[in-house]
Formats: structure tokens, C-alpha cells, sequence
């Protein structure tokens, strides 16, 4: 009821009635409004709840661009494999459990894209391209353990028995590895690559394939079965809780194309390593660009859980970000890692989700949870090594973007909803559109909340998060000065012409609009800037003696405008009223109450409407001269002269304001017929005329005619002739 009525306020400021120069109020309540701030140390709840994120403790920086994968052996240690040195060779970690690092050892390849740990103690680590996979001892020693001749190895896994499956491309084919290095295909996709692999608790092997987006089953005995054909064309991990549901990510738009046209797989962005270090390189695909980060692949991520009957549900979708990994947490809630912005989200449930951890600019491109209970993620540009603790950290920090207030503005209170007693606020303003140097230092809050940064255009908050604070809202109040109104321009449309009349106006009783419309369901209206008066007709009817004008005006606070509109002979001193609180852009009066002449128009908008009367500002502009021109012209000099069997007809027409527009002539009642000037040109207030007429048997003729200025005035007479 609360946002209802926080709804009803900031539309009631859009409305033709409203006051636009009132309190107003900045509201920051949901997910998308704390995105635009900036966030250190803190999670971030899709229904836009801010805390303290867990603590991401910097574990081992092995000095090299990226790190593709993370294994422990049980024992303690931790191992790290990437890549992007451009040597040629490509490096293994071996972390302690002190958080000593050290290169464990050196293999031919670019990237070490999956590392495994056999129950002997031995590290299992594939290179990539022409992908290999090695045997390294815990002294570091390497040797060639199984080449299944394929352009990648995208993952390892061990079953109980001690088998070591390994997930290649560009063929799609698994492979089973016995303990003694001797291994063959165990399972074909069918497609170009097997891109992600785990187990279940029952031994089947779960599998991710590009380019179908599949997710299959594999039994222990080779025989498969699609769980789900995802609308994703690469699935970049699969993961398997412990209460059995299966967990995969799908990332890029799948074309309808056959599954056997390959298109190379989804790396994690090439953004420039270091200057001293050069990127990764893939054999297929060309060097990373030293440019800014590419655009987020068509389509997005989306992640899927498939339930122990089968039945898949899509619980996690985001437009920008690319999934790389899936890991869980100690309560096995779904963690997701992803790219080019490094975030970590956390599923709670089919509806709501978590920004867990916030790593920009680099990308979260493995996890790893532990027998021990600790949660690890490595990353890419650069590559290091980070450990998720489970306690939140001491202190986060939320910055939000710059309020614009539209113009200058006095600021009221901060009003912040949630546990704010260990949140520290404080505000800077200033009048440039960047938070920068010149804006006033950052101050605290008074002791009743009202803010003390001085009057500006602009304004910042930062809230300062310590031990159990969580911050569910943040609401400004502030009051933008009044600034004048503009007449821009004011026009008088073509005599004889009128407006529609204006539809009659019902006041309401209060302050609140008399209706207004709801704007889409989770998206609230602000106040604008743009002015809210009437818009200017442009249709017009015919009336004889009517007169019209109308103008542009705005108002840059958004106040809805009334205007008064006055008239002044030329030559004369003071103005004479038309009519006041004209709520239209246009006016139409009767110009025959006013003698012909000169005139000029005085339109003056104010802004009360929408202000206190002592704060109300107006501004008049004075329109071109005009004329009024009502007198029909004068016909003259009609003669009829006799010439033989014919009659020369003559007459002059004069007007004392405007030009002679047309004339015509009928005989004996028949239709109207157009004469022209001796001049042949219609473009002076006097015009003479001649024809010659035809004698119709020997009877007498009736003859008028008539002549109308450019004001539509008209004149008649009419000559007998016999």
C-alpha cells in the first residue's frame, strides 16, 4: 500500500493540474536502480536488497593472463591450470595450504583447460589445442598419459572405479581411461563438442554439448539420453547437486542449423592481459583483440535445473553475463560464475537470486568446493586464485549514481528503509553531471535526517555498510527552484477562422489527479523535466469575423501552464484583456468588436498552477503586428457604355486596410464569373476593372457584381442595362 501511494505521488507530479515545483523524491527500491551505483563488498538480492558480501580473499596471483580450471587433491593443496603466456608451454599450480604457490610443472599446449586428481595422489591435467592429457606427480614430474587425437579436451572426471572420462571436441566423443593409460571412445554426442562433464551420485555421466544445447545422461554401461534440448546453442557447465537435481548453463542463441555444423565454442572474452604478458591464443580461432571487451553473446545465459523425475525449469536467465561454471555452497545452494563483468550469483530459489560477489572487470571462469568446506574461484584477465569465505566481510560500501534534479534544487531528507543501524550516510552535490573535483566535500547526514550537502543540480549518496546492516531502500526528497516560463513564439492563424472549442475542464476536489494511467507492472514513473501543458490545436472551421492565435511555451520545471491573453492597438499604450487562465495554446476571439487597424498580441504564461502564489513565475512575449480588417471594399465608377451590338463594363473597387482579393460579375441572377484587373495582378487595395458584354435580345439586363478584399469583405452593386 505503502509504494502505491509512492506511485500515486510521482504521476499526480505529471498531470496538467499537479504541482510540478513541489517535493519530489528519488527512490532507489529494486535491483536495476542499485546496478546503476557502484557496489564494494556488497551482495546485491534481485528483489533489491543490499548486504555485506562474503569475503573474497585474494589466495594466488600465478602471473599469468587466465585461469581455466581448479582441482584439490584432499590433502590440502590446490591446483590451477590456464594459459595465455604465448610460449608455447603452459603452466600447472600447486597452491598450499598456507597459500603458497608454485609452478608444479610445464606442458606443451597453450591452456590446461580441465585438471582432475586420481586416487593416486596424481594430477591429471589436458592441454589445449591438439589436446593432450598428462600425468604429474606431486614432485612435479610430467609425462604424456592419453592422446585421444582431438583438437580439445574440455573436461576430466573420475568414477569410483578410477576410470577418467575426457570430454573432447571438435568430434563430440567421450573417452574412457583406464588406470593404465589405455583408453578408447566410450560415448559419441553426436555433436561438435562435449563441452562440460561431471558424475551423478549413481556413476552416469552428465554431459553439456554445443552446438544443440543438449544435456544428456550417460549410464555407466554407454547408453545415452537427452534430459533436455536447451534453446541455447553451448552448454559451458553442468553441475549435480547433492539431493540429486542436475544444474546446467547455456549461453548463445542455437541455430536451427544441423548440430553438425560446428561453430567454434565459447571461451571466456579476450580482454588485453597485462602489458608485459601476451593473451592466449587458440589454434582455431584468431588472436584475442587488444581492444575493450567484445559485446555479450547473442541471447545471453541461462541456467536450468533438470529435477530427479526429469522435468527441466529455467531458475536464472541475465541478458549481459556469460556462465562459465557452477558450483555450490555449504547449505548446496547453486553459485554461478560468470563473464565479462566477473560476477558470482547465488540461486535461492526458482524466483530470486543473488549478486553474490562482484569482480569487475575480470571473469569468474571456474569453482571449486572443497572436502574441507572451502570455495574457491579462479579467474581470467588476469589469472588468480580467490577463496569465498563463508563469513561476510567487515565492511562494504554502496555509491549511487548522480541524481539529476532536473535544475537547481533544495534537498530534504534521506529516508532509508531496512537495518540501517550500522549504515553510515553521506551526500556530495555539485552542478557538474559527473561526481568530480568541484562538487562539495562528502558530509553526513543532519541529526534528523535532512541532507547537508548545499543546493546544486545534482546529487550523490554513499552508505557505508558494517556487521548486520542490509539496506531494502533509499528515498531523497528534494525541491527544484522555480524557473520562469517561455513563450517561444506566438502566431495569428488566418482570419475568419476559429478553434474547436476547449473540452470543459473538471477540477478535482484535491490535490490528486481526477485520472491517470498505471505504468507496466514493476516499473514506476518520475517526475520529468518536460513541460505538461496542453498541446496546440491545429484545426480550424470557417466563421466570418473571427480571429486566432496561438503560441509554443514551455516550462522547464515541468509546471503546467495557464496564459493571458492581451490586445493593443499600434500606437496605443495600454492592453486590453481577451481572456486569462486560458489553459490551450490557442485563442480565438471575434475581431469585429475591435475598429479596423494595427494590432498586437500580448501572451503571458505563468506557472501558479503548479506554485506557491509568492514563488508563481510568469513571462509574456508580444506577437508581429497584425491587421483587423472588417469594412468591405468600395465599388465605384460602374458604368455601363454602349458599344454597337455590345456593352463595355466598368467599375473600380477600393479598400481602405487591405488589398482587392477578387472580383466577379452575374447577369440577371446567374452564376458568379471571376473578372481580372486591367493589372492582370490582385496586389493593391485598389483594382479596376473592364469587360465587354454581349446584348441578350432587345430587353433590359440586370448586372452585379461583387468584389471581396483579402479578409473576405465583400461588396455588391448593380447596374441596369437596357
Amino acid at each position: 500500500m505503502k509504494n502505491f501511494f509512492a506511485l500515486l505521488l510521482a504521476l499526480t507530479a505529471l498531470t496538467v493540474n499537479s504541482r510540478a515545483v513541489e517535493t519530489r523524491f528519488w527512490q532507489v527500491t529494486d535491483q536495476a536502480d542499485f546496478e546503476k551505483g557502484t557496489l564494494t563488498n556488497l551482495s546485491l538480492r534481485s528483489d533489491g536488497r543490499l548486504y555485506l558480501a562474503p569475503e573474497f580473499r585474494d589466495v594466488f596471483d600465478p602471473s599469468t593472463p587466465y585461469l581455466w580450471s581448479l582441482a584439490s587433491d584432499g590433502k590440502g593443496h590446490l591446483y590451477a591450470g590456464g594459459g595465455g603466456s604465448g610460449s608455447g608451454t603452459c603452466k600447472l599450480f600447486e597452491i598450499d595450504s598456507s597459500g603458497k604457490g608454485r609452478t608444479l610443472a610445464e606442458l606443451d599446449g597453450l591452456e590446461i583447460h580441465a585438471i582432475a586428481v586420481g586416487k593416486d595422489g596424481q594430477i591429471y591435467a589436458a592441454t589445449d589445442p591438439d589436446g593432450k592429457v598428462y600425468k604429474v606427480s606431486p614432485q612435479g614430474k610430467a609425462q604424456l598419459f592419453y592422446d585421444p587425437h582431438a583438437k580439445y579436451i574440455w573436461a576430466l572426471a573420475f568414477n569410483h572405479a578410477g576410470d577418467l572420462f575426457v570430454a573432447t571436441g571438435d568430434q563430440g566423443e567421450i573417452f574412457r581411461v583406464g588406470r593404465d593409460g589405455k583408453g578408447s571412445v566410450f560415448f559419441k554426442t553426436g555433436e561438435t563438442h562435449a563441452r562440460s562433464l561431471t558424475l551423478d551420485a549413481q556413476e552416469n555421466l552428465i554431459v553439456g554439448t554445443e552446438p544443440g544445447g543438449l544435456i544428456l545422461r550417460v549410464s555407466a554401461s554407454g547408453i545415452g539420453f537427452v534430459l533436455y534440448q536447451t534453446p541455447k546453442r553451448e552448454i559451458t557447465a553442468v553441475a549435480v547437486a547433492k539431493t540429486g537435481e542436475i544444474y546446467a548453463a547455456g549461453v548463445g542463441t542455437r541455430s536451427a542449423v544441423s548440430s553438425q555444423t560446428s561453430t567454434p565454442p565459447t571461451p571466456p572474452p579476450a580482454t588485453p592481459p597485462p602489458p608485459a604478458t601476451a593473451a592466449p591464443v587458440r589454434a582455431s580461432s584468431p588472436p584475442p583483440s587488444l581492444a575493450p571487451p567484445p559485446a555479450p553473446i547473442s541471447g545471453g545465459s541461462e541456467v536450468y535445473r533438470i529435477e530427479s523425475d526429469g522435468s527441466p525449469h529455467r531458475v536464472f536467465s541475465n541478458s549481459q553475463d556469460i556462465v562459465y561454471a557452477i558450483g555450490f555452497d555449504l547449505q548446496n545452494r547453486p553459485l554461478v560464475a560468470t563473464g565479462n563483468r566477473g560476477k558470482i550469483y547465488r540461486l535461492d530459489s526458482n524466483h530470486l537470486h543473488t549478486e553474490l560477489i562482484d569482480a569487475s572487470p575480470t571473469q569468474i571462469t571456474t569453482l571449486l568446493s572443497t572436502a574441507d568446506g572451502h570455495l574457491y574461484a579462479a579467474t581470467g584477465n588476469i589469472g588468480r586464485v580467490y577463496e569465498i569465505a563463508n563469513g561476510s566481510s567487515k565492511t562494504g560500501s554502496f555509491e549511487s549514481e548522480a541524481l539529476d534534479a532536473g535544475s537547481f534544487a533544495y534537498w530534504g531528507r534521506l529516508v532509508l528503509r531496512g537495518s540501517a543501524q550500522q549504515v553510515k550516510i553521506t551526500t556530495r552535490s555539485g552542478n557538474l553531471s559527473r561526481p568530480q573535483e568541484n562538487w562539495s566535500a562528502w558530509e553526513p547526514l543532519r541529526g534528523d535526517g535532512r541532507i547537508a550537502s548545499p543546493s546544486a543540480r545534482f546529487l550523490q549518496y554513499k552508505a557505508d555498510l558494517s556487521g548486520s546492516a542490509e539496506i531494502a531502500s533509499v528515498e531523497i526528497a528534494y525541491l527544484p527552484k522555480n524557473i520562469a516560463p517561455v513563450v517561444e513564439d506566438v502566431e495569428i492563424t488566418p482570419p475568419n477562422y476559429k478553434f474547436p472549442s476547449p473540452s470543459p475542464t473538471v477540477t478535482s476536489p484535491s490535490s490528486l489527479p481526477q485520472s491517470f494511467t498505471l505504468p507496466p507492472m514493476g516499473q514506476r514513473k518520475r517526475p520529468s523535466s518536460s513541460s505538461a501543458d496542453a498541446s496546440t490545436s491545429s484545426s480550424l472551421t470557417y466563421a466570418k469575423g473571427m480571429l486566432g492565435a496561438r503560441w509554443t511555451a514551455s516550462d522547464e520545471n515541468g509546471d503546467g501552464l495557464l496564459y493571458t491573453v492581451e490586445i493593443r492597438g499600434v500606437g496605443e499604450t495600454s492592453w486590453k484583456l481577451l481572456k486569462d487562465k486560458v489553459r490551450e495554446k490557442y485563442l480565438t476571439w471575434d475581431s469585429t468588436a475591435f475598429p479596423d487597424g494595427e494590432y498586437v498580441l500580448r501572451v503571458t504564461a505563468s506557472d501558479s498552477p503548479g506554485n506557491i502564489p509568492a514563488q508563481a513565475l510568469s513571462a509574456s512575449l508580444v506577437c508581429d503586428p497584425f491587421l483587423i480588417d472588417n469594412t468591405p471594399p468600395r465599388i465605384t465608377n460602374l458604368a455601363a457604355i454602349p458599344n454597337g451590338g455590345r456593352v463595355e463594363l466598368r467599375w473600380k473597387a477600393t479598400d481602405g486596410r487591405s488589398n482587392i482579393d477578387r472580383a466577379e460579375y452575374s447577369i440577371n441572377g446567374g452564376d458568379w464569373i471571376l473578372v481580372e484587373p486591367r493589372t492582370k495582378l490582385s496586389d493593391a487595395p485598389e483594382a479596376e476593372y473592364a469587360i465587354t458584354l454581349d446584348r441578350q435580345g432587345s430587353g433590359e439586363q440586370t448586372v452585379a457584381v461583387r468584389v471581396t478584399d483579402s479578409y473576405d469583405n465583400q461588396s455588391v452593386e448593380k447596374l441596369v442595362v437596357k
